[in-house]
């Protein structure tokens, strides 16, 4: 487990064949549709008629006005086959067995939190302004606030994987462990001894990874080696050389649980780029939070429905990893998790809710910034409401794709008020709403459709926490250290710059 993987960056084979084998079933497809139009006039019409069907479910579906836009402008492109690939790829998010899978499970782990009435009163009562994004988190997500937690915010992935090894070192029960990157490289290396050690002493490891996420960082046979030293070892949604649309749902959470006293999140994956080891997009910033008292049952429980729904033979009872931990601490604590198999969406709704009950200022930092209408129009009210706005997003991208579609809103956002910044030294991959001193949120939900209505996510809000004023203190040096954008300067900007994004914006609720 020493060895560094022979693909680090690039495309591993299984990748490969499997993205050609799914480009010749698509491509065999719309042949045979194409070729079966021209010779039978009663398979081109039916092919019509599904599409114009499909553009009236998708005007009348609930959902996010955006990304029905893009299905519509898809199939009158292609009006042959267009409403017969949405009919097969575009109608759900995931498989139905699956999804009813997760969700018996996910209602019957939750049954394991119960929301304390006086800690609920305790909030409202000290800050009756912030308390409805508890209570709507509660409501949407089924996962309580507590009190009794102690928060410790990490400005850089180096204190944050630090402090996780410490606590590693100290384990006495069982470590859950899950992550979208699984990454071999020198930081894994730290984590894996430390983990056969604590495997060596009778402790019980248990390792949740994404197959996409990982599957180029790793050499092969990665998880059947660790299996055969004793780890017990999941790999989320494997990549399989199948037009299946449940490829697209990806495990992008981030959970540490330690003993069911401390847990751990944020942007941070186990990678050498995160702690700054390797530089394959200049500097790496990036955050995370240690919680440390009752709220650990949340992410425990979270962990523990991963597990229990990808491995229906081994199931895992989240009450039996419970601590009863108490820590006294100021603030409330609330994780929370959000996935595309229900039609809540806890994460954006949250953002959404910050930026409306931001009084004073709303500081945000994201990798991607990818809005929907709404969203944009929250955003430039509270600004015209005289709230401080501010958003920081990357100089140095990681997705030529993605990167562009960025910096399309910035006209509008700039022109209302709201105030742009680029971080120069590298990339800037945390995730962080900040307003008023008062609350925060940080976890793995970046701003855009993919981390919204496709992946796994989780998060943590913070209220009247020690972390919070950690948090607004970091953002202020970021600030220091990115380039403000000035709108007379980027309206100068070439034109083929502006044609590149707003060609790519369309295909925003893809990214």
């Amino acid at each position: 487990m020493n060895k560094k993987p022979a693909l680090r960056y690039g495309l591993p084979t299984r990748i490969i064949a499997a993205a050609v084998l799914i480009l010749i079933q698509i491509t065999m497809l719309v042949a045979i549709v194409y070729a079966a139009s021209l010779k039978a006039l009663w398979v081109y019409i039916p092919l019509q008629i599904v599409s114009v069907i499909a553009v009236i479910y998708i005007v009348n579906r609930r959902g996010n006005p955006s990304f029905k836009l893009t299905w519509i402008i898809f199939i009158l492109l292609a009006p042959l086959f267009g409403g017969l690939i949405f009919l097969l790829w575009g109608g759900g998010k995931t498989t139905p067995k699956f999804k009813k899978r997760w969700i018996a499970i996910s209602s019957k782990l939750k049954d394991s939190l119960r929301q304390d009435d006086k800690v609920v009163s305790k909030l409202e009562y000290n800050h009756m302004h912030y308390a409805r994004q508890s209570s709507y988190l509660y409501n949407e997500s089924g996962f309580p606030v507590y009190d009794g937690t102690h928060t410790t915010f990490y400005p850089t992935g180096e204190e944050f994987f630090i402090a996780v090894i410490e606590e590693l070192e100290a384990a006495q029960k069982f470590i859950f462990i899950e992550f979208f990157i699984l990454a071999e490289g020198e930081l894994w290396n730290r984590i894996y001894k430390v983990l056969r050690k604590k495997i060596k002493q009778g402790v019980e490891v248990r390792i949740i990874y994404d197959d996409f996420g990982s599957l180029k960082r790793q050499q092969e046979d990665f998880d059947k080696k660790l299996r055969r030293q004793g780890f017990k070892v999941s790999v989320f949604n494997p990549i399989r050389p199948s037009v299946d649309l449940f490829l697209n749902n990806r495990n992008h959470r981030k959970i540490i649980v330690v003993d069911g006293k401390v847990s751990f999140t944020g942007g941070l994956n186990i990678g050498d780029e995160y702690v700054n080891i390797e530089q394959p997009f200049g500097h790496w910033c990036d955050c995370g939070v240690r919680l440390a008292g009752k709220a650990t049952e949340s992410f425990t429980v979270m962990f523990c429905n991963m597990w229990n729904t990808t491995n229906p033979d081994d199931i895992i009872s989240p009450k039996k990893h419970f601590a009863d931990y108490f820590v006294p601490a100021v603030g409330f604590v609330q994780p929370y998790c959000d996935d595309p198999l229900t039609p809540h969406n806890p994460a954006e709704g949250l953002y959404m809710q910050m930026i409306n009950n931001a009084q004073r200022y709303l500081y945000i930092a994201t990798p991607y910034l990818i809005l929907d209408n709404t969203m944009i129009t929250q955003l430039i009210l509270a600004a015209k409401a005289g709230v401080d706005v501010r958003i920081i997003t990357p100089k140095k991208w990681d997705k030529w794709y993605v990167h562009p579609v960025t910096q399309y809103y910035y006209d509008e956002l700039l022109e209302a008020g709201i105030r742009i910044y680029e971080y120069t030294p590298g990339f800037i991959h945390s995730k962080i709403f900040v307003s008023d001193d008062t609350v925060a949120t940080i976890g793995t939900v970046n701003v855009d459709y993919r981390s919204f209505y496709f992946h796994f996510e989780c998060g943590t809000w913070l209220c009247g926490s020690e972390a919070v004023v950690d948090i607004k203190a970091h953002y202020s040096d970021l600030l220091e250290r990115s380039e403000e954008i000035k709108l007379e300067k980027w309206k100068r900007r070439p034109v083929l710059q502006k044609f590149k994004q707003i060609i790519l914006h369309i295909f925003a609720p893809f990214m």
